[in-house]
This record gives C-alpha cells, structure tokens and sequence, in this order.
C-alpha cells in the first residue's frame, strides 16, 4: 500500500511539474510574441528616430500615445464575435469611382470603402473622442501646436506586403495636393501644412500654416496610400490607372478586381493578413468575410421588396409613414425580423425656422420668442409625423455639445401673446392681423418655400394667424430662395442643416460675418462673448475642454433665439434578419446609423440556424422592446 501511495504522489508531482513547466513555456512564448512585436522594426534605424526601443523612451522625446484600458476595450467590438459569413446590402447607386481621393469619390460608397480599407496615421476614440493610434503609436505636438511628428507602426503592411513608412505619407499628401486629381476640396484643406519630412522610416513629421487644434485631426485622418505605387504616378495617371481597381490598403478589408462588376454589385473581402487583427481594439472588429454592396439604383420600394425576400440583410427606412404603416408584415410580427428604433449621438443638425435679426420684425427677441412659442411643433409631430421625431432645443440637439440648461421653448400662446403685448402688438385691425400701438405697423411678413414643401409650412401660418401674425407663404425654386437667403433678402427662412461629430460654429456664428453676404450667419448673430469663445475653441487641443465651449456657446445662442428650433430624430429606424450578434450598444456612439454593422456585428451561425428553422416551421421568434437607448442612457449617466 505505501509502495502504491508512493506512485501516487510521484504522479501528481510530476503532473503538477508538467503543468508549471507548460505554463511557464506558454507564459515564455507570449513574453517572446511580445518581444517580437516591439522589436519589429528595420535595425538600422535607431530607436530615437522610431526604430526599436522607442516605446520605452518615446514619453522622453516628448511623444504621446493612448493607454488602452480595460472600459476602453468594451467599445472596440464584443469578445462573443466571431468570424464568417457575407453581409448583403443594396445601395441605390453605384459609385462614378471606387477610388477613395480624386473626382468624383465624395460618395457616401467611397467613404465607405476607405474607412474598411484604408487606414490613418491617428483616428478617434468611439466614446470620448481622444486621439488613438492607427499607422501611428505615438505622436508628438510641438509646444507652440504648429508641428506635429508622427511614429509609424513597424509591423503597418499593406496588402500587398509592404510595409508601411514615412515616404508613404509624403506621397499621399503629395497626391490630394496635385491639382489635376480634380479635388480642389483636398488642396483647400492639405494646403494649410507644409509638405510633410519624412525624418525616418518610420517619423513623419509636418508644419501648420496656423494655428488650430483641427489641424492634427485632418492631417491624422489623412488615409494613407502607397509610395511605391504613387511616386510613379501624377494624378492624372491616379484618375484613370485607378478609376475601376483598388490601390493596396493597409485595413482590414480589400476589393478584389474580379469582385467588381460594373453598376451591379462590388465586393468587399476580410484580409486574412491583415497586420493590426490581433490588436485589442481590433480583434473582435471586420467580423464578416465579404460585404457584397448590391446596387438597386433609385427604386426603393423594390430594395423593400428584396430585403423583405432575404435579398438583404438589414433596412434603413427613411420614412416616418413607411415605418408606421408598412413595417408590421408576417416577418416582423413572427421576430424573423428585428424593428428598432436605435438611438445615439449621431449628429442631428439643425432644423426649424431661423430669423432674420438684422431687421424688423424678428430684430427684437420677444417677436423670435413669440413665434417660437405659437410654432406647436409636438401637435405636427402626432399628426402629420406619426410622433416618429422628437422636440429640438439646441444646435448640437442630442450630442454632448447640448447645453442641458437650454429653455425647452415648447407651446404656450400665453406667453407668446404677453411676448406681443409687451413689444407692442396689442390690438387687431379690421382683418385680424395684429399692428403696433405707435408705428401702426402690421405684423406680417413673408416664408418663401418651394411648392412641395407647402405641407410642411402652411399649418406653421395657421397656428400664427390665430393670433394676429400674417405670415405669408411665397412660392419660389430653391435657387431662388438660396440667393435670397444668402443676400439676406429675407424675414424667416426655413432650414434644415446637417450636423457635424467636431462642431466648427465660426463659420455661422462669428461676429464678423453676421452683416456680410454669402456665409452661414443666416440670422445675422452677434455675441462679444461667443467671438471669444470660438478663438478659444480653435486653439484648445483638449476634447472635454471644447465639450464646456461649445456648451457655452450654444446657451449664449439658446437664449438669442435666433431659430425656432424643430424637429430631430436622434434614432435610426432599421430592420434586419434576426440572424446577427452585436454588441450591447449596437452601433457606435456618433455614427449611430447602419454603417456601424460592418464593423461590429457578426453573423452569428446559432441565430441563424434558429431562424432558418423558425422560417421553415411556421414558428414564432422573441420579439424584443422596439427601441434601443443605451447611448442616451449612457449620456444621463455621465454628464
């Protein structure tokens, strides 16, 4: 028996031993993996200049970076992803170019396939908006902000194995500033940057023509192309060589040329090269093999039909009637379909009425309050917009910009006709239309729209002509009305402007614009304070700083009233086959609509399965709470 107790022991000593020795191999083997990884660079580049070892003494030479935490991981993909599968979704168009630069490439297609193919030197954090590494680790402001320096990755290929250096960045701002690449766009916004230097393999480095904290989000932004290619070409030879093929990218996903087909479809396949994909903030991102982009040009109806047909995978519906009365068929009723409204700071804009102060009437504020509060937008939400929208108080209406201590001006004629006492309309003439006690002056005034828009204004022109305010509507093109607009030859106008993730309000609000034609201070605003603020604004490099500015700011324009405020829809309605995995938050914080699937969901084979079944059997699937509010949410909990 002791002979037997000895063996026993002898083997769990020696079981214990084989454990320690494989854990400490594995441990041994990360360690080296890890080595390996820091000590990728060309050796004969010093550490200084971005070779091996600059990690350790990058803090020294003055270079910054972001430190990843284990919160900060949380938005950069869900760890229950997996990889596989083809993504379908129709498009009305097919784009003029695949390429990403050049003529015609500003489509919404373009954009798109640069953010999954191409890559940046620095992007932004998807939750607070700081600076995070792309081709970069580590960068570098000079004390006075008008240089930058850059330290290129290493391990950055491209996808045709090269790696990825400096030279690759001069040859990339080299092509956006040859102007025969028919992008003037790009030379207005490159042209503020000397040509960069290429200081190494591996440092770039580039001078500002002034100074503005944008300036190290353009140039970080700048989708990087390569050098070996683009130094044979001047862009005329870009147009055309690179009209209908990619060039290589650095990202995630690439197009191959036989996956191209003309105004019908293009595909976009995951690289299983990809450089970053063991990266924490990329490991459980581009989940999908293939994106296969299905052109249904112009006809939305039949996209309906198709998707409702499993031609596609998910549907943005833009329509507030169609969303209401057409999205309650077999597949969404069974849950074979997923119907959400998704909210999130996706940048609203602006819309609503904006006033002319430059000139009566709307040039005392209590007649711009008077207005605002008669302007029943919540009765046009129920009965003209099925309550699809939701109450606008802001400029950045939604976003963290929000000021929360805006005065919600809401109905209340009470206070509109004591507004109009108070300035001076007191008392109707023999048609009903208010004037005032001194001048006599009726309260009327002109609205031109275009025709089709006439529902949208003419019960506006009912609620005020209750009480005693003519305001006539005038029917003109919208050429017409832009002149106008923008010659100031107007009283109101009616706006809807799209909205920007890094608000730029000088070029609307600032003082000096306010009585010049031909710019975006509409109303003509003027604010001593707001001028301040906004040269604060273009030199703070500190992102939580420009939340507190623009806060300011949209306070000090809250309580001018330059606009009624409108109507908002800070949620994406969407349908999709219940047939995907996606994080908690479904879609990013700013960008908030479908473009979020290609990065984060994943096709999960349970779900399908599940639904294929459901779909086979006649059966039922959980139908879940229609909307999805975790960034609202998250906002309330961390202003």
């Amino acid at each position: 028996m002791t002979k037997n107790l000895t063996k026993s022991i002898i083997s769990v000593l020696f079981l214990l031993l084989s454990v320690n020795f494989s854990n400490a191999e594995q441990k041994n083997n990360q360690e080296n993996k890890k080595e390996n990884l820091d000590r990728s660079a060309d050796p004969y580049v010093p550490a200084e200049l971005g070779g091996n070892g600059f990690k350790e003494i990058a803090k020294d030479l003055g270079y910054t970076t972001y430190n990843f935490t284990k919160e900060d991981l949380y938005f950069f993909g869900d760890p229950r992803a997996v990889k596989g599968g083809t993504l379908r979704h129709i498009t009305s168009r097919f784009p003029a170019t695949l390429r990403t630069l050049g003529q015609n490439s500003n489509y919404v297609e373009n954009s798109t396939i640069e953010g999954l193919c191409y890559e940046s030197l620095i992007s932004t954090h998807p939750l607070n908006l700081d600076f995070i590494p792309v081709l970069a680790t580590h960068w570098k402001i000079s004390d006075d902000k008008m240089q930058f320096w850059f330290r290129i990755n290493p391990r950055a290929r491209f996808s045709d194995g090269m790696p990825v250096t400096a030279d690759d960045v001069v040859a990339t701002w080299d092509l956006l500033m040859d102007e025969t690449i028919l992008e003037p766009s790009s030379q207005l916004v490159y042209g503020k940057f000397d040509r960069p230097v290429a200081e190494s393999k591996y440092i770039v480095s580039v001078k500002c023509e002034q100074l503005n904290w944008r300036n190290l989000l353009y140039f970080g932004a700048m989708s990087i192309l390569p050098s070996h290619i683009l130094n044979d070409l001047d862009g005329t030879d870009y147009l055309e060589e690179y009209q209908w093929k990619m060039l290589p990218g650095s990202g995630s996903y690439i197009i191959y040329d036989n996956d191209i087909v003309n105004q019908e479809s293009f595909t976009l396949t995951r690289r299983t090269d990809y450089w970053a994909a063991d990266d924490p903030t990329n490991k459980y991102t581009s989940n999908f093999d293939k994106i296969k982009f299905i052109v249904v040009k112009d006809n939305q109806p039949l996209e309906f039909e198709k998707f409702k047909k499993r031609e596609q995978d998910f549907y943005t519906v833009a329509k507030a009637r169609v969303w209401v009365e057409e999205c309650d068929f077999e597949g969404i009723q069974n849950g074979w379909i997923q119907k959400h409204r998704i909210f999130s700071e996706k940048p609203a804009g602006t819309s609503g009425f904006a006033f002319n102060m430059r000139k009566w009437p709307f040039d005392d504020r209590r007649l711009r309050y008077a207005f605002a509060y008669l302007y029943d937008r919540e009765k046009m939400n129920r009965e003209m917009y099925y309550s699809e929208y939701s109450m606008m108080h802001s400029l950045w209406s939604g976003s963290v910009y929000e000021n929360p201590n805006n005065e919600k001006v809401l109905y209340n004629p009470q206070k509109a006709v004591q507004l109009l006492r108070d300035a001076g309309y007191k008392d109707r003439n023999k048609v009903g239309w208010l004037y005032h006690e001194e001048t006599g002056k009726v309260l009327e005034f002109d609205l031109s729209i275009g025709k089709g828009l006439a529902y949208m204004v003419t019960p506006v022109q009912q609620m005020l002509a209750e009480y005693g305010i003519n305001m006539k509507i005038k029917f003109v093109d919208g050429t017409t009305n832009w002149k106008n607009l923008m010659e100031r030859n107007f009283s109101v106008y009616m706006q809807s402007w799209g909205g920007l993730v890094f608000p730029n309000p000088e070029t609307s609000l600032h003082s000096s614009l306010a009585d010049q034609l031909n710019n975006n201070n509409i109303s003509g605003f003027k604010s001593t304070r707001v001028d301040t603020l906004l040269d604060l604004y273009d030199v703070e490099f500190n992102q939580q700083k420009r939340v507190e500015i623009i806060r300011e700011i949209d306070g000090i324009y809250s309580h001018a009233h330059p606009a009624a405020w409108g109507i908002a829809r800070n949620y994406q309605r969407l349908l999709w086959w219940d047939k995907f995995g996606q994080p908690e938050y479904v879609v990013s914080r700013y960008t908030g609509d479908y473009r979020s699937i290609f990065s984060y969901w994943w096709l999960d084979p349970e779900k399908e399965a599940r639904l294929n079944k459901a779909i086979e059997k006649g059966e039922a699937l959980p139908v879940t709470d229609i909307d999805i509010t975790f960034w609202p949410e998250y906002l309330k909990s961390n202003q």
